[in-house]
């Protein structure tokens, strides 16, 4: 067997992981890179393997950074199954429409600011066909991927229907089995089940994005969360937080749900502008068998919904969007893209980070490049829509609401494992530092070949 490493390698973006078996290939994940504009769509337009070479793409989970270039893979000659929990087939029905939706904006705004004649990465008519390749499965139900491949799929706790993979794999002679984490959750998160740790590892292919820090006790991310909305009100100012359509908007709606609902945060309104995450929500409340005991007993019991409440308004209108930004009076607006690439978070940014008693709030992981980044790192310039604006507000990064696995939830998953039986161990989906780091303390706790693969580099295993 042979494993090539296509995306997300020493990077937290665009992941795609080729598996050889038995002369047939098989894809894990087929993300849109995220990034410089131009190096995104130079990557992006192009693959490291041959699409219609693929036999099966099994996919953990719906962010579009796994799931989104899977119309340009169809686009471009796969015809086989994509094969998915039911949640995130759910969620990719919307998401890969809306992601089709914008690259034709894009290509569209591009055409004019150049004056050139630019195609779209994809159309919703690409995304369309793509979605026709899709078949649903259960936690837990074994499938059939390839010739002398089986495989199922065990709760990540990531986002709604995210999944880690156990393959069963037959090969001249030889059984292994092969444990993908996708982006592995955390435990005693809000909405989901804890993850399910694999086990019985042979080859495990896993997920490095904070292999070199520890998250903060998610009571305390509750308390600093109602304390910044408690202070931000007191000077009248506006928070815009950045935050991805699907999984983090639902966190923060169930957050702030519960702070209002206990007294913790005082009555301001507060907003989710994004019709991604308006559809995302929907099939959240589609799919409660995903939700945890917690999520039941404090809304669904009572017949509540954990994604609404009073001072709570989703925002789908465009006129409506554009009207936030002539509010003079505290409030909270939550708007996707999460790494402020791209969507209506810009407009509310350009409007709204040149007043000091405002704050943009930071709660999920930014690629390197991207403009959250940037204000993450403390930018006093930034540039939106090719203009330059200066930011006199505040930024705050709150890290603890990550739903991804840190440091030592990952070493959990890998002390799990028999180091007689594991063999090999591939850390991706991590910038070099928190990948090498993790390397090194999973090297102390006794296990060997570890590796953190370069972009395009392939292992016989």
């Amino acid at each position: 067997m042979r494993i090539k490493f296509c995306g997300a390698a020493r990077t937290v973006t665009g992941s795609q992981h080729l598996l050889s078996i038995n002369g047939k290939h098989v894809l894990l994940e087929c993300g849109l890179y995220q990034g410089r504009r131009a190096e995104a769509r130079e990557k992006n337009q192009s693959f490291l393997f041959a699409p219609e070479q693929v036999e099966t793409l099994v996919l953990s989970h719906a962010h579009i950074d796994h799931s989104g270039n899977i119309p340009s893979l169809v686009k471009h000659g796969f015809q086989g199954n994509i094969i998915a929990t039911r949640a995130t087939v759910s969620l990719c029905h919307v998401m890969l429409r809306d992601s089709a939706y914008l690259q034709e904006k894009d290509a569209e705004w591009l055409r004019k600011k150049r004056e050139e004649e630019i195609e779209p990465l994809y159309t919703i008519e690409d995304a369309e066909l793509a979605l026709q390749h899709f078949v649903g499965v259960e936690y837990g139900r074994p499938f059939s991927v390839a010739p002398g491949v089986r495989a199922a799929f065990y709760d990540a706790g990531h986002i709604l229907g995210s999944a880690g993979a156990v393959f069963e794999i037959e090969e001249n002679g030889r059984r292994l089995r092969l444990g993908f984490s996708g982006d592995l959750g955390r435990f005693h998160m809000p909405i989901l089940r804890d993850p399910v740790l694999l086990d019985d590892l042979d080859i495990l292919i896993m997920e490095s994005t904070y292999g070199d820090r520890v998250h903060h006790e998610i009571e305390d991310v509750e308390e600093e969360l109602a304390g910044i909305v408690r202070t931000v009100h007191r000077r009248g100012g506006r928070i815009i937080i950045p935050a991805f359509a699907v999984g983090r908007s639902q966190m923060l709606v169930y957050y702030l749900h519960k702070l209002w609902q206990h007294n913790r945060i005082p009555e301001l309104p507060i907003y989710v502008d994004s019709p991604l995450a308006v559809d995302a929500t929907a099939v959240f409340r589609m799919h409660p068998e995903c939700f945890d005991r917690e999520t039941y007993r404090l809304f669904v019991q009572d017949g509540q919904d954990p994604f609404g409440f009073r001072r709570l308004t989703y925002v789908r209108d465009v006129e409506d969007s554009k009207k936030l930004n002539d509010l003079t009076t505290p409030a909270i607006i939550i708007s996707a893209s999460g790494m402020a690439e791209a969507g209506r978070i810009l407009h509310h940014l350009r409007n709204h980070i040149g007043r000091p008693e405002n704050l943009v709030l930071l709660v999920g992981f930014m690629a390197e490049h991207t403009l959250g980044r940037k204000l993450g790192d403390g930018a006093t310039e930034v540039r939106i829509f090719g203009e330059v604006c200066e930011r006199r507000c505040e930024v705050r990064k709150l890290e603890g609401l990550s739903a991804h696995a840190d440091r030592e939830q990952l070493l959990a998953l890998v002390q799990r494992q028999d180091p007689r039986k594991l063999q090999q161990i591939f850390l991706v989906h991590g910038e070099p530092d928190p990948a090498e780091a993790l390397a090194d303390r999973i090297r102390a706790a006794g296990y060997g070949g570890v590796h953190v693969p370069s972009p395009g580099e392939e292992f016989t295993v």
